[in-house]
Order: structure tokens, then sequence, then C-alpha cells
């Protein structure tokens, strides 16, 4: 009786002789701590916003320019010029305030009106210099005088250390590309992928838009740049992701993997521990504003708001689209093993839970004998299937009640943790281990993942980990950011004890996790099975084939004086033509976040300078000589594309915001219909080492990440993602679908590891 006082802030009973109110110590200790704890962080938040907002400048700055103002007028040395004076003059008559007080009063005035506009005007030159990219065109290791000049204007401006958003209001807006550059570069991009016959037909209907809607189109899109931070970030979440009718699982969420070859502790409970632990840490470190920008060179910020929804997020199904649910905080992570739903808090008298503790409210859900109730098994499925549907039953199901109480407790979490039954993770004598890892990450049992959720962490019996991220809110490298922290806190700072279990004495008094309760009805069991039926088709459809690249690394690639990221796109054209015998229009991810809300943007790898390249690979005629010419000629090509896109100058973006500004005005454009009916039969994306800090892989050498992946993105193509891991390791993870004739991930993961050794060998480089 004494612990279910302590489940309620307070009980009442009605009596003859009225209201008796008996209220829980316990219960109303720990909401006044949860107060204190939001107040706190309000506070904090909006100290960190007045400090990114007056940056590069600080409060001390401010209290020197008022000190030396008042002193200056002290010593009877005016440097405004009367200002101070005028200022003096209409300050309001006040007995408490004496002809002393009012002038220094009026000078701490004039010192805070020129300190923020010095502010101002440094922040306005920091954004004027930040529209500068030059830098990135010029070849490496031979800057111009302009470049170097700019570079040390850059370090002058941004002297004193960074907070996370310092850099945000100073950052650029996404410039819009004109017209003709745009149209110009997409005919050369799609030339060898027609013949004669299509490309003058293409170029027919370019000419045509361009001439007529075009100039139209391009006046509003300009007009919208003006309004909004930035003209593509909004359209492209919405119409891209939450207008999206089909399942996300496999066909927009991703997942990202554990270490490669090691595993800090086997014991699952305790991994999921100090996983749970690292990752609130790092939601403490965004919320107070302490991690640092991502910085290119060094100097040139990244923009980080869409580090702003990582946590406490959740896709919420509509009929017609869905929206993103984003709360100021939570204090608990929503928990599925064998069938059932837990919530899982995480602070204990406004602490946050040490790992140890954590440890044990694991240990406590995997040891507990219950079974699921009716229709909790698969619930999650729902998620896994079409909206539509999903949107349907949870207004007819979840809307009232236990069930609604229970949802609120999943869509509230801070994230979403599986605590799996069946070991992954690769195990050198067993043929296929790592697909089967790709795949359970991906999809997983179909009903095993919250899949609407920012992020749900997967921890499996051997102690390996695994991440399922929704796609809408952010791109790849935003969770590879604290996936690396993550894992680098995990194994570097918080530990394990020898026998793997989490450091520290638990807390055993702490109450047990509690079972979330449902009350689901037949029709929803069968709203329930239908979505998983679905998604058990579409996860079986998928062929995953993840293998490691060893012969040679980013290492010896740079010796061919190329970009890594030139070598591996070649090298894929060149496998997927011996693959398939023909070229494809290719996907290739890009980044936009030297601008502010800046997402991605496509770069089209497939271009006339590859096609050649790959072309004279397989003719026996062409010379050594020749084949590294024109392999030079791709690699530069790559990477001037690749430049291109990240500095505002792509193709894909632009082409898409007009389509949908079109489509707005009831306008139609036969090019732009056609432009994005076409279906990228080889999506890649490189997924990037961003916090090489964390530990030293020279002297942790078997600590290499694995990576990541993502479903195929057409019936009939493949997606390639792939990871450059150290010097001398490239995981590759490659997804196509069963059902396609063809395609085969094996099959084409041999072509790519036979193209990388033969693309080497130009260059005399080992097999």
């Amino acid at each position: 009786m004494a612990e279910a006082h302590q489940a309620v802030a307070f009980q009442f009973t009605v009596t003859p002789d009225g209201l008796d109110l008996r209220l829980s110590r316990e219960a109303v200790r720990q909401l006044c701590l949860a107060a204190a704890h939001a107040w706190k962080k309000r506070l904090v938040q909006a100290k960190n916003t007045f400090l990114s907002g007056v940056y590069p400048a600080s409060p001390s700055s401010w209290v020197l320019v008022v000190m030396a103002t008042a002193g200056s007028v002290y010593c009877q040395v005016d440097p405004s010029r009367g200002l101070i004076t005028r200022i003096q003059q209409y300050l309001p008559q006040s007995q408490l305030l004496g002809p002393d007080g009012r002038a220094v009063l009026s000078a701490a005035l004039f010192g805070t009106g020129v300190w923020l506009g010095t502010v101002l005007l440094f922040r306005r030159a920091l954004r004027l210099l930040l529209t500068y990219h030059g830098w990135m065109f010029e070849p490496h290791g031979r800057l111009s005088r302009r470049t170097r000049v700019w570079m040390v204007m850059m370090k002058v401006l941004s002297f004193r250390k960074p907070l996370l958003y310092s850099f945000q209001t100073s950052l650029p807006k996404l410039p819009v590309p004109p017209v003709h550059a745009t149209v110009t570069r997409y005919l050369e991009s799609v030339r060898p992928l027609m013949d004669d016959e299509k490309y003058h037909k293409m170029e027919t209907l370019a000419k045509e838009f361009k001439e007529t809607i075009a100039p139209r189109l391009q006046k509003y899109l300009i007009l919208k740049s003006w309004w909004t931070t930035n003209y593509v970030s909004d359209w492209w979440e919405e119409y891209i992701y939450l207008r999206g009718r089909s399942p996300i699982m496999v066909n927009s969420n991703y997942y990202a993997m554990d270490f490669l070859y090691v595993t800090p502790s086997h014991i699952q409970a305790a991994r999921a521990g100090n996983a749970v632990h690292a990752m609130i840490l790092y939601r403490r470190k965004l919320d107070r504003g302490e991690l640092p920008p991502l910085m290119a060179l060094g100097i040139v910020p990244m923009c980080s708001s869409q580090s702003e929804r990582m946590f406490n997020t959740t896709r919420i199904p509509g009929k017609e689209t869905d929206r993103l649910l984003h709360l100021g905080d939570s204090r608990h992570v929503a928990v599925f093993h064998r069938g059932r739903f837990f919530r899982l808090g995480l602070y204990r008298g406004g602490q946050l839970l040490p790992p140890c503790d954590l440890q044990l409210q694991f240990q406590r859900i995997l040891d507990d004998p219950s079974g699921p109730q009716p229709g909790e098994e698969r619930l999650a499925a729902l998620t896994a299937g079409e909206r539509a549907p999903w949107a349907v039953a949870r207004a007819r199901f979840f809307s009232r009640g236990p069930n609604k109480a229970s949802l609120d407790a999943i869509e509230g979490a801070a994230f979403f943790v599986a605590l799996d039954e069946e070991a992954h993770g690769a195990a050198p004598r067993r043929e296929g281990c790592m697909d089967a890892y790709a795949k359970s990450l991906l999809h997983g049992r179909c009903y095993d993942r919250w899949f609407d959720k920012s992020f749900t962490l997967v921890v499996y019996p051997n102690g390996k980990l695994g991440a399922n991220a929704e796609h809408s809110w952010a791109d790849a490298p935003v969770i590879g950011h604290l996936w690396e922290f993550m894992l680098g806190t995990d194994r570097f700072q918080l530990g394990y004890t020898g026998d793997g279990h989490c450091k520290g004495e638990p807390n055993t008094a702490l109450p047990p996790p509690q079972r979330l309760q449902w009350d689901i009805p037949e029709e929803c069991c069968a709203a329930i099975e239908r979505s998983y039926l679905l998604a058990r088709a579409l996860a079986e459809d998928v062929d995953f084939h993840v293998f490691h690249f060893s012969d040679f690394g980013k290492g010896l690639i740079k010796r061919c004086r190329t970009s890594p990221d030139a070598f591996i796109q070649i090298s894929l054209q060149l496998a997927h033509f011996r693959d398939k015998g023909q070229f494809c229009l290719t996907y290739e991810a890009s980044m936009t976040r030297l601008f502010r809300d800046g997402r991605t943007e496509t770069v089209r790898s497939c271009t006339a300078e590859s096609t050649a390249f790959v072309r004279s690979m397989a003719d026996p005629a062409q010379s050594r000589a020749e084949r590294q010419r024109l392999f030079r000629l791709a690699a530069e090509k790559h990477q001037l594309m690749y430049r291109l896109a990240m500095t505002g100058a792509g193709i894909d973006r632009h082409l898409f915001c007009l389509y949908l500004m079109s489509r707005y005005l009831g306008l139609q454009s036969p090019f732009l219909a056609q432009v994005l009916s076409e279906p990228w039969r080889l999506s890649t994306s490189q997924t990037p080492q961003q916090q090489l800090n964390m530990f030293d892989l020279n002297k942790f050498p078997d600590h290499v990440s694995t990576g990541g992946g993502f479903g195929p993105v057409a019936d009939d193509g493949y997606g390639v993602s792939y990871i450059i891991a150290g010097e001398n390791l490239i995981n590759f993870h490659v997804s196509s679908k069963f059902s396609s004739p063809e395609t085969d991930s094996k099959r084409f993961g041999r072509h790519i590891r036979q193209a990388m050794l033969d693309v080497a060998e130009l260059f005399d480089k080992p097999k």
C-alpha cells in the first residue's frame, strides 16, 4: 500500500466530514524537482541565446566598454561628442539619482549603444565573409592571397570560443541560382544517359521552359527566398518526407552500426545503461549549447539547426500529411522488450541516473516474466505500414483512455530503446552476419522498432548496438554526430568494470520501470495485422550486403592525387556498368549546411567524363596513360560538381522548388514534369567522420566505425552507403530488392571490390 501511495502526488476521499486530502511527500518532491529542472533549463537556454546573439562579443566586453566610457566621463573627457550630455537631459528626474548618478547612467547607456553597434557591425562583417566560397575551388595547398586575407579576417572575427548556435544568424541564406545556369547543368548531366533523339527532345522542352514560365516561377522563388531563412528546406521536409504516404520503414528511415571489431561490454543491460546515459549527456550539452559547431577548415561554421529536434521528437501520422511533434524536454525513454512496452525514468531527485542505475532498470525489464497484453506485441507495426491507415487507427483507437496515456508516453519519450532477443554483429566465421545485422537495424521484425521516433536505440543480447533513425527531422550526419559521441563516451569515459558491468553501485530502492497499459479492441488488432503483413513483405524483399574493403583506404587513394570520394564514386560507376551493362542517373548526397537551415543537395555523379573513363576501361585498345588521363578528368569534374552543390549552385533542389511553385500557380511544365519523374537507380551517400578528437584511431585502430546504410530508392536500383574508416578500411552497405531481376546486392558488391582494385592498379597501387 505504501508503494501505491507513492505512485501519485495526492489522493482524496469524499467523507461525511468533507474532503480528505492526502499528499505523497516523495511524489510532490519529485514534481517540485521536475519544475526546478525545467526552469533551470529555460534560464540556461535564455543565457545561451543571449551569448549566441552577441557573438563574437561577450558580456565582459560590454562591461569593459561601459567602464571605459564612465571612466572617461569621470576624467572629464567626452568620447561621445556631446551625446552623453544629451542622454542625461532626457533621463527622468529622480531624488534617488543625483547629478553624478545621472552622468554615470547616461555614460553607461552610451557605452551600451556603442557596444551593440559594434556587435551588429561585427556580425554583419561575419555574414559577408561567410558568403565567400572561393576557398573551396582553389587547388589543395595553393591558396590565393584573397583567400589568405579572408582566412585571417575570419579568425579575427571568430577568436572567441563559439557556442553551438553562435553563428546561426550570421550564416548566409541559400542563394537561388539563375534558371539558365541550372538548366544548362541539368542538360549536361543527362547527356551521357540519352541518345541523340531523346536528348534533342529534352533540349526542346528545356528551351520552351526557359522562354515561357521559367522567369515567372523564378521571380516567385526569389521572393520566397527573401521572407524565409531557406527557400528549399521547408518544402523539402514537407513534400519529400512528411507528405509521403508509403511506409517510412525501408523507404525513408536509415540505420547506424556499432564499432566493427570492438564490443565494450557483452552484457545487454550494461551496454544499454552506458549508451542511454551518454546520449542524455549529449542532450544536456545540446540544450546548453556546449557542443562546438562543425567547422570547415577550422573556421567556416556549418548550420546546426537540425540538431534542435534530435531528442523528444516524434513523427505524427496524418491522413494527407504527417507532422513533427517536438517537446521542450522529456525525462524518460520508452523501452520495448519481448512484445512489451515500458516507461523508464531517467532522473531521480532532479539528477540524471548514473549508468549503473540505468543498467539495473534495464535488467529489471529483461527479467520481467510477464507476457504481452492482447494486441501489444505487434503494435509498433502501425508505424511500419502505410501512413494513412496508421493515422486513422491513431485517431480512432488511441485518442482516449489507457491507450492515449501509453501512446503519449512513447511519443513524449526522449527516444525509443529496443532490447532485442537475437544477437547480431560481425562474426568472422559466420557468412552473411553483417547483412543480417543491417536488415535487423533497417526493419527488424517490423514491430520491434518505433519507426516514428526521431531515433530508436537497438541493444542486442551480445552487447552490440545499433540505431534506426527517422529521416524527416534531420539528415544522417546529424545523427552520426550523436552516434560518434555516444560510442566514444561509452568506451573511453564511462567504461565498465572488469566483468562488463557499469561502474558504481546501483540504487536498488529505485522504483521499477512502469509497464505501459493497453486496451486494444479487435478492430485495432486487425489494423495492426494489415500493417504488419505489408511491412513484412517490404522487409523480406530487401537484399542487403555489407562488406569491408581492406585492400587499401584513403591513405593510398590520396597518393593517387585525387579525393577519396571522387575515387569511390568513379569506381561505383565502373562497377554499375559492369553489373548492368549501362549507365544510370546517380544520386550522391551533398550537404548545404554552409547556409542557414541548409540540408542536402544532389551531386549527379554520372558525368560525361566518368562515362568516358568507364568505357576506356572496357576498351582493350586504350592505353594505361589514356585511362589515367580520363580518370583525372572525371575526378576533377566530380569534385567541381560536389563543390557547386555545397555552395548553392546545385541542380535538383532548384528544379524541385520551381516545380512546386508551378503547381502552386496552376501552371504546367512538361520539362519539370519529366525531370521530377526520372528514377535514381543508383543512390549513394558517404557517412562522414566528424569527431576524430573523440579517440585516436592510430592508438586504437580496432575502434573503427562500421557506418550505416539505407534501403534502395528505386525498385530496380541500388542504394550504396560507404564510410572511409581510417587509412586502410572502407565499409560498404549495398541494398537492393530481391523482386528485381536486374539487381543482386552481393554481385554488385563483388563488382565494387573489383572496380576499386582495377582503378588503383592504374596508379601502381597494390592489389
